[in-house]
Parts: structure tokens; sequence; C-alpha cells
């Protein structure tokens, strides 16, 4: 595993430090294993500490104790997307509460991921595991580690000792549809998902409705990539949307292989989960944006009071979890004030993404005129809204 050897090395020094302190003490206790060892360190070294201070051992306050933190990435942080806002996220945390965190990157949603969460709940007091395949085998962990706290990104099991959270980026999805709706020439979009899984179908129809709220002639084309990060495949599912003849593409998957590629025919495109301007100045259009750092900071600082509990915590464009990116160079005010308006009742609660009518594909009525879809309808979400070119595979 990478990234190891900070929290490892901590751990080794203030087990040798134990060591040393038990034996100038002839103290016979046992160090326990895992996240015990690490307290009985602590202690050890505050006791040690107030040895060398005469007088002081009565008076000094011990040291805070502070939890062993570890994060599980899909991808790599250099990846320009997902892992990569998880990735910053991470330092936030680490510079708001003076925490060094390990990480494993590049971890298959697989009996692997297993195997990892085993390893790191061994000696860490939270474990983040930011992907959505990693759902049964944090909750199989969970369950044999009780004392340790488990904080799954995207899923929907949970434990007592297992929470998830995630945010309602269908609301950035929404209105990068609608900066896809004016730029278009054609009324032809393209969208590169990265599995037919209720996360990206609904991502998929808010950017559909976002477009179609400003231009409703609009189709969207879904090319279904199977791949969260692999950005050659990603560059192929883009090039195939560009040949159909979509001139603004949108991708939900973790690289910016699609941007780049709809830069190469002179057209527009966005990513996703961070600002992808980089890639493609003249090019981006904008994309939705992750935030976590200040949900890390809540989470590891309520495990540190005391205060923490399993919850099911979805954050939003109103609490800055999700934001949009910056819109790219040669995206015009009128279209960037079109968006900002939008912005504005989506965080005031005006504006709710899937509020009826709404269609799907098929012309069968999915939300009522009027209606609003509940968090828990949008999240097991399985149709296409109609303007969508395409079927979920089964």
């Amino acid at each position: 595993m990478k990234k190891r050897g900070q929290g490892f090395t901590f751990s080794l020094m203030l087990v040798l430090m134990l060591a040393v302190v038990l034996a100038g003490c002839g103290s016979s206790n046992n160090a326990a294993s895992g996240t015990n060892a690490r307290n009985s360190g602590a202690e050890a070294t505050a006791a040690a500490n107030a040895g060398t201070e005469s007088g002081a051992a009565e008076t000094a306050e011990p040291a805070a104790e502070k939890p062993t933190v570890a994060f599980v990435y899909i991808g790599p942080p250099g990846d320009g997307g997902y892992t990569y806002q998880h990735d910053q996220g991470r330092l936030y945390m680490e510079k708001e509460l003076g925490i060094k965190a390990d990480f494993v990157e590049n971890v298959p949603e697989s009996a692997d991921a297993e195997r990892v969460i085993t390893e790191l709940a061994q000696n860490h007091d939270i474990v983040f595991t930011t992907s959505f395949g990693y759902m049964d085998f944090t909750l199989n962990v969970a369950g044999k580690f009780p004392n340790v706290k488990f904080l799954h990104a995207s899923g929907y099991k949970t434990a007592e000792n297992m929470g998830t959270y995630f945010g309602k980026n269908y609301q950035a999805s929404y209105l990068s549809g609608i900066a896809a709706g004016k730029m278009t020439k054609k009324n032809h979009l393209g969208y590169v998902g990265a599995f037919p899984i209720s996360e990206v179908i609904y991502n998929l129809n808010a950017f559909t409705l976002g477009a179609q709220s400003v231009n409703p002639d609009i189709k969207v084309d879904v090319v279904w990539a199977n791949t969260w990060y692999d950005p050659a495949t990603e560059r192929q599912a883009a090039i195939s949307l560009l040949d159909k003849g979509a001139d603004v593409l949108l991708a939900y998957q973790d690289s910016p292989a699609t941007l780049t590629a709809a830069a190469e025919r002179g057209a527009f495109a966005g990513g996703n989960n961070s600002d992808m301007s980089k890639f493609a100045p003249d090019n981006y259009l904008t994309n939705p944006v992750w935030n976590w750092g200040p949900y890390y900071v809540k989470a590891v600082q309520s495990v540190m009071d005391g205060t923490w509990k399993s919850e099911q915590y979805s954050g939003d464009m109103a609490d800055g979890m999700v934001e949009l990116a910056p819109f790219g160079s040669k995206v015009p005010d009128e279209v960037k004030q079109l968006v900002e308006e939008a912005k504005a009742k989506i965080i005031s609660g005006e504006l709710e993404v899937f509020t009826g009518p709404i269609a799907d594909n098929q012309g069968s009525e999915k939300v009522a005129e009027g209606q609003t879809l509940t968090l828990e309808e949008i999240l097991s979400m399985d149709w296409l809204a109609e303007g969508v070119v395409g079927t979920i595979p089964q």
C-alpha cells in the first residue's frame, strides 16, 4: 500500500516510547493492539514528559487525544477530478485539526478493497471509504471493528459505527445543463456516463432538464464507459459522441479526457468533480465540483468531541459541499448570468431540480406537474428523462 508510512511511523514511535517507559518503570502492563496501543503510547508519552519536569506532573493537563484517520481512494490524487477533490478535503482537514491522515490510492471496488479497509481498521480510529463500490466491503469490516468509525461516500447502508455522506451534485449538473443548452449550436449534447447506476442517472437527467429549461429542443446522447477512471476509454466515449454530432459534452468521470477530446474538435465540454478549466480553458464550459473539506473537519471533530453518531449526511449547494466550477473563458456573460440566477434559486430552495411535469424517454409520466421527488426517490432513480437518447443496460 502507498502513503501509509506516516501513520505507521508515528505509531511505531509511540510503541517504542511506551516500551522505554514501561521498562524504566518496571511495569508489567501489556500494550493492547490497534487503537488501544496508540492510546497507551500517548499516556506513556505524557507520563514521560511529566517526569522530566519537577513539580509539573500534578498540574499539567494531559495532551488532547487526536484520532488516527485514513482514506481509501478509488483513483490517484493526481487524477484532476474525484480523488483529487477528496485529497484536497483531506489536506484541509489536516490543516484545520492538526492531524496527519493516511491514504491508500487506486483501490479497486473488489475483494481487495475489503483487505485494505481491514488493514486500515487495525490501526486507525476513523476510516473514510470514498467510492460507491466500497459499500458492502466497508459494512463487512465495520462489523468486525466496532470501536472504529467508518464513513462511506455515496452509499446507503449504515451500521452503528458506519455512516454515509454525499451531496446533491445533481443541482450543479442542472446548472451545467443550462450553460450547455445555451452554448450548443446544434441542439445536440453528449454525456459520457461512468456506470448506469442511480448516482450517474440522476445527474444525467438533471443535466438534461437544465438544458431543456432554456432550450426545449435539446437532445442528449449518452454513452456508458463503464469506468470511473480510464482516460483512454473516456476519450473514446467522448469521440463517439462527437462523431454523432454532439457539440457540447459533459462527463461524469474522474479525468479530463472528455474535455481534452472535445477541445481537439473545437467543441465545448465540462468534466466532473473539480475545476478542469486548466486542461482546455478556451473550450471549457463548467461542471459540478465537490468541496469535501468542511465535512471531513466536522466528522473528525465530532469523533474527537464524542458526539459522533451514525447518519446519512447529504450536503448541497446551500452548505457548500456542492459547487459549480468557474466558467470557461468563452462562455458569454449572458449565459453566466442565467446560470447564476438559477443557482440563487436552488440555494434559496425556490428551484427544485426534479419537480414535475417530468416524463421518461419512453413517454411515461414520472413526476406529476407540481410534485417534487423526495431525496430517497432521487437516489434510487432508474429511468432516463425525456430527451435522453439511450438506454440503461440491464
